[in-house]
């Protein structure tokens, strides 16, 4: 009896043990997220940190973890571009401040998310503090870059990729007809090639064109920079990179796209004596997220006077694929950004809205939900599109009824088209899995879509209507919101994918530009020079329910992406193949991956 006891009361001091432990937990994050914005303190002969290691999201999400260092829970801040531009813009006029240190970087966002970056560097620069950059392995998307620092340097053993872009699509015909699967297709556009990677083995003759076309002009485009950047003629770089000269980090020397192969204790030597410490001092180095903890969301001109409040530039984001209800942080949820839209136009403090799309697309019908906000807010406030690395399909869908439309110069944009896969999976049921099914129905089309059976024609011919219904409003509503005829929008349209520079030629994009070049064209259509930014949807949950949501869906992709590694592009694009099946989409052409 008296060893139950002891094994009772070791019980319950556990458990009180427990329960006092979990409160402090509690109450750290508690007081973490209720401290969130506190101001960061920076040492003079300071140097920014820019390690980029993640995909960019478009702007920091909404992390109650945020300050809790002390229990090893937030070592990796997942800074968002709105963060980092803001970092940039910051440092340039802070006197602690005397450069930027690029460190190894993988630049796995699209290319219009590194040209913001750049341009911010660019003009960082004019400041006169230098930008040093280093990597031990040098991919195009760093190195174009890294391209505008004062010294770009290399380990001396380390690997310079300059080779060209390459494009490259995974195609699953094969893997379908070995399953017994059937992607039974209806869509409407020449260039819709969404659907080809479960209809073909190869590309079509149209994809290839397209393909050329905007890998043609990215690449014209990226060369054209770097040459200005290196003082390095176009040409040159042309043939260095298709002759493949650059095959040890000794020919990148040579060539001059680095400024010296040094070891990274090296660079470091050469950060002291830039930020003016001692050769044996510790170098003052601010990272990136802690130097975010001092931003804010107003711009330039914001003050706390009623005047400032009352006239606000509203930025609504809309980032991810398109799909009905609230999405989340990484998709867009029609739901939840037509009601952010629907308030922004409502309240009579925001003047203008700055809406950022970067967007492949997704359901028509949720795309359509969008647009309407977007076309109601142009009746009564100014609203200007800025697009990033995509606005696509759907993702132009939603940007074409805006007042105007900027688009940085390698933003893949157009996609104009439709399309729905409806799976026939009557072969393995029944000859892979023995499977059959029987039953009775009321009416001849009672069963239309249903998947263990092939499609008739005439049920093929019925959705195909709906398709080409889609399509025809699609280039209505692009035609009205561009100023053009549907004639002309359709000859541009078909699903074809054009560049950020290209759509300016063709009028589907207004001019080239970033965010902030957005705001502005708000605020002066607007007619007001101080205003507030302010941003939605809205980030912030509970505290609990963030908590918990976060956790699960962190370590649920963390878990996936560290077992497939490079290999979790193809599960994304068969768990996308799983979304687009049934409904209409309006989506961009498979995931474009730009080596």
């Amino acid at each position: 009896m008296k060893q139950f006891f002891k094994f009772v009361f070791a019980t319950v001091v556990g458990i009180i043990l427990c329960s006092v432990i979990f409160l402090v937990v509690i109450v750290g994050i508690i007081m973490a997220a209720a401290s969130g914005d506190k101001h960061v303190e920076v040492d003079s002969d300071s140097y920014l940190h820019i390690a980029i290691t993640r995909e960019i999201p478009e702007r920091t999400p909404y992390n109650p973890l945020s300050g809790l260092d002390f229990l090893g829970i937030d070592e990796d801040k997942n800074l968002g571009l709105n963060d980092i531009l803001a970092n940039i813009k910051r440092a340039k006029t802070d006197p602690n401040i005397k450069g930027i240190f690029l460190d190894e970087s993988y630049m796995l966002s699209g290319q219009a998310t590194t040209e913001e970056i750049r341009n911010a560097l660019i003009n960082f620069k004019s400041s006169g503090k230098f930008i040093i950059a280093y990597s031990e392995v040098y991919t195009q998307g760093f190195y174009y870059l890294a391209s505008v620092a004062d010294k770009v340097y290399i380990n001396p053993k380390g690997i310079f990729e300059f080779s060209g872009f390459n494009s490259e699509i995974t195609f699953f015909k094969g893997a379908l007809d070995k399953l017994g699967i059937e992607a039974q297709v209806i869509k409407v556009g020449t260039y819709k090639s969404a659907v080809e990677p479960y209809v073909l083995t190869k590309m079509s003759d149209a994809n290839r064109e397209q393909v050329n076309s905007y890998l043609g002009s990215l690449y014209n485009y990226f060369l054209t920079n770097i040459s200005k950047s290196r003082k390095i003629s176009k040409d040159s770089l042309y043939y260095i990179a298709n002759n493949l000269k650059i095959q040890l980090p000794e020919d990148a020397l040579k060539y001059k796209l680095v400024d010296g192969l040094k070891y990274k204790d090296e660079v470091l030597d050469e950060l002291r004596e830039r930020t003016g410490i001692g050769s044996k001092s510790d170098l003052h180095k601010v990272e990136m997220g802690d130097y975010a903890a001092g931003n804010n969301t107003t711009s330039k001109d914001d003050d706390d006077s009623k005047k400032t409040i009352k006239n606000q530039i509203a930025i609504v984001y809309a980032s991810g694929e398109i799909n009905g209800g609230d999405g989340d942080d990484n998709t867009i949820g029609s739901a939840k950004v037509s009601a952010a839209l629907r308030k922004v136009r409502l309240d009579d403090n925001v003047k203008a809205v700055v809406f950022r799309v970067n967007s492949p697309g997704g359901s028509s019908l949720a795309s359509d939900v969008i647009w309407r906000e977007v076309m109601l807010t142009k009746k009564v406030k100014p609203i200007i599109v800025s697009m990033g690395d995509l606005a696509a399909s759907g993702g132009y869908y939603i940007s074409c009824a805006a007042d105007s439309i900027i688009a940085e110069p390698n933003t893949l944009t157009g996609s104009i088209g439709i399309f729905a896969i409806i799976p026939n999976l009557q072969k393995l049921f029944n000859d892979k899995l023995g499977i059959t099914f029987d039953g009775v129905k009321t009416g001849k089309y009672s069963d239309l879509g249903d998947i263990s059976k092939p499609l008739s024609p005439e049920e093929k011919a019925i959705l195909q209507n709906n398709v080409n219904h889609g399509y025809d409003d699609f280039t209505k509503a692009v035609a009205e919101g561009r100023h053009k005829t549907q004639a002309y929008i359709n000859s541009i349209g078909q699903g074809r994918v054009w560049t950020g520079e290209q759509a300016v030629k063709i009028g589907l994009v207004d001019r080239l530009g970033n965010i902030n070049d957005a705001i502005w064209s708000a605020s002066k259509k607007a007619n007001i020079k101080k205003f507030k930014l302010v941003e939605y949807p809205e980030q912030k949950k509970g505290v609990f329910n963030k908590l918990g949501t976060d956790i699960s869906a962190q370590m649920k992709a963390h878990f996936v992406k560290s077992e497939l590694g490079d290999n979790y592009r193809y599960y994304e694009q068969i768990k996308g193949l799983t979304q687009m099946m049934r409904t209409p989409q309006m989506r961009m052409p498979y995931d474009i991956v730009i080596k």
